[in-house]
């Protein structure tokens, strides 16, 4: 999953269809495979819940929680 290099031409992304990293055309909404023409996404559903997990691990845990600012408006009036 590392992406080191990334320019126009080695970009990839992964396409459910074909199995793996592929290149891909872009369009507005979606980008396509350029071996099958399916609809391609960023990651593969592994490499997505390692990203996940990864992000996951470096949220903040615990602490004190908000201030329910709302309710506070109401009480002060």
């Amino acid at each position: 999953m590392e992406r080191i290099d990334s320019d126009f031409y080695s970009d990839r992304k992964y396409c459910d269809c074909c199995k793996k990293y592929v290149s891909y055309l872009m369009s507005i909404d979606t980008s396509y495979c350029v071996e099958c023409g399916a609809a391609v996404h960023l990651f593969s559903k592994d490499d997505w819940q390692t990203f996940n997990d990864s992000l996951s691990e470096r949220r903040p845990k615990g602490g004190r929680p908000r201030k329910d600012r709302a309710n506070q408006d109401k009480e002060s009036a």
